[in-house]
């Protein structure tokens, strides 16, 4: 699946509503809001990883269940809106949790996603509401746009 637009892209990130992991305390909506305002807060320059913080967990709604290809599922389906960087950020986070699968020049920011993504799981913490991201999103699928294909 390709997303084509913000408001598809928003329905989406509302379908994580509700959806847990095994194990989890805090559904994927929660965790995905946690982890993109961990993000804001330790790099608040870097916008591009912020979001890929708010979508790293949309392949686990596009394929429910615990789907070993969640990181690129999702990746693959914010590509065409919110390009590339965000695109391998999104499919290396898996990957910097186990070790040396994240090197190159994307590593240190893929790190700093997947410590985001582990320390996101507390119940009850206050980080944001989804249109709160709404705006960033727009700017960065328009930014991509007229790019085009290339970042």
């Amino acid at each position: 699946m390709e997303l084509r637009g913000v408001d598809e892209l928003m329905d989406l990130l509302s379908a994580c509503r509700g959806v847990r992991t095994p194990g989890d305390p805090v559904d994927l909506h929660e965790h995905s809001l946690q982890t993109a305002a961990m993000l804001r807060r330790g790099r608040p320059a870097d916008k591009e990883l912020q979001v890929a913080g708010l979508v790293h967990e949309l392949g686990r709604v596009l394929q429910p269940g615990d789907h070993p290809r969640h990181a690129d599922l999702a990746a693959e389906a914010v590509r065409p809106l919110l390009g590339d960087r965000v695109f391998r950020l999104v499919r290396l986070h898996r990957a910097a949790g186990t070790g040396p699968g994240a090197a190159g020049p994307l590593g240190e920011d893929a790190l700093s996603l997947r410590q985001a993504h582990d320390a996101a799981r507390v119940p009850d913490l206050d980080a944001g509401v989804l249109d709160d991201w709404r705006t960033l999103l727009e700017l960065l699928a328009a930014r991509h746009s007229r790019l085009g294909a290339v970042d």
